[in-house]
């Protein structure tokens, strides 16, 4: 993706799947087999430009610090070392599977090696499914790219999904297509947000621009609503349907008036860097955010700073209030997810289970679990009276960017990298066995 601004920001370790430039982009095919294992390269490019110039779909761009970080667009992730043959690309502990690196052939094409198995392929490793692994009720495809954000609608619980290949989508429970693709016209999609009548949807793309389509008809609604320099990477409602925040990675807060597109206020220069996560408390008098800083801010509907929450170790990426605003829970790329006073920002519990970074939180309708979905390829049920994960992991076979829940708390939907969208039933993962190690402090 052509980054609109050189001084935009991501993640500080490299490890942020980021939306590309183009919906269809494909890997290179001038190589038929990556290198074999054990394979030593000198870092003697012999793609275009050589040393001198990236790979073919790469580009580069600054963080917040100042790091200059490297993007293979055909895998939608970034490595903070140049890409050159013989360099390892990932940092120890960051990719899904143990064991495994990042690597750049000759001719320009990622490739992975697999130490335990001692081989290497185009593609990287998925986690091993164990024996008699709880199975999702569905697997929906039809996406070409990464999913980025699920809603689930209607009694029906119908699922939304935006995607990196510039189209929402929506389908039933069983995975059956509903209607046409929204198509957003070649622009990658990053963000979504539901209206609370749940007749109008909210979307967000990496032009900055945000988009109103009628979930009905599949059509948009309007003109595109123009401020943001920067992608727009959340979105949410106030609960009262009379306004929408967006974040982006121009590190402003805008908000929004839904009837006419225009803002209704000056943007919030938040201090976050990238603003990853915006939400309003469910009584709609104040919102929170979070972003690259690490840290929680709670607003006040007029825009004005009530408290900075500090505790998490890396970016925070995502928040969700409990139904009486006493309470914010935050998740994080430091792998944990968090439980705060919002009044005073007072951590409560510590979340811990996950082996990488978590990307989305989703409090269940009758506030008994979280929901957690995290770059391990895998989602987490949190029993809130225990503090304790319920079952198995729910597992993906590649990282999971979103997760949404059905109104009636009977269904789980999550889905990332592998664009697919997975349908898991509640019931069933309750019944599963209990995770007996501590995760919790």
């Amino acid at each position: 993706m052509p980054h609109e601004e050189a001084e935009s920001s991501t993640s500080a370790r490299g490890r942020e799947a980021l939306l590309g430039s183009s919906a269809c982009i494909r890997p290179l095919v001038g190589e038929k087999d990556p290198p074999p294992y054990g394979a030593q390269h000198q870092q003697d490019a012999l793609w275009e430009g050589g040393n001198e110039a990236l790979p073919p779909r790469w580009q580069q761009f600054k963080v917040l610090n100042g790091t200059t970080q490297y993007q293979d667009d055909t895998l939608t992730i970034a490595s903070v070392n140049r890409p050159l043959p013989g360099v390892r690309l990932d940092r120890p502990g960051n990719l899904a599977v143990s064991g495994c690196e990042w690597h750049i052939s000759p001719l320009g094409r990622s490739y992975f090696v697999n130490h335990n198995t001692r081989t290497t392929s185009w593609k990287k490793s998925i986690p091993e499914r164990p024996a008699g692994g709880l199975m999702p009720e569905c697997i929906i495809e039809g996406h070409s790219h990464s999913i980025w954000s699920l809603a689930c609608v209607g009694a029906s619980c119908n699922v939304l999904s935006a995607s990196n290949d510039c189209s929402i989508r929506q389908w039933k429970i069983d995975g059956q297509s509903v209607g046409k693709p929204f198509d957003n016209h070649g622009i990658p999609i990053g963000s979504m947000a539901v209206s609370p009548d749940e007749t109008v949807v909210v979307s967000g793309s990496i032009d900055g621009r945000l988009r109103l389509w009628n979930i009905k008809k599949g059509s948009v609604v309007g003109d595109p609503w123009e401020g943001h320099n920067g992608q727009v990477r959340c979105l949410d409602w106030s609960p009262n349907a009379l306004e929408i925040a967006s974040g982006s990675s121009d590190g402003t807060i805008r908000r929004w008036n839904p009837d006419t597109g225009r803002q209704i206020a000056p943007p919030i220069e938040t201090g976050h860097g990238w603003v990853y996560t915006v939400k309003y408390s469910p009584q709609g008098d104040k919102f929170a955010s979070g972003g690259e800083d690490e840290t929680i801010r709670v607003w006040s509907k007029t825009g004005e700073l009530l408290i900075e929450i500090k505790g998490h170790e890396d970016i925070v990426t995502s928040l969700c209030w409990s139904r009486d605003g006493a309470y914010i829970f935050s998740a994080s790329y430091d792998r944990t997810i968090r439980k705060w006073q919002s009044i005073d920002g007072k951590e409560l519990v510590v979340f811990k289970g996950h082996d990488n970074d978590v990307h989305s939180l989703y409090l269940s309708p009758d506030q008994s679990h979280l929901i957690s979905a995290s770059s391990d390829c895998s989602v987490r049920i949190w029993d809130l009276k225990t503090n304790q994960p319920v079952g198995d992991p729910l597992l993906h076979d590649d990282e999971l960017l979103t997760v949404d829940m059905s109104s009636d708390g009977k269904y789980i939907a999550s889905a990332g990298l592998d664009a697919k969208v997975y349908i898991w039933s509640v019931e069933a993962a309750l019944k599963r066995r209990p995770i007996r190690r501590r995760d919790v402090r």
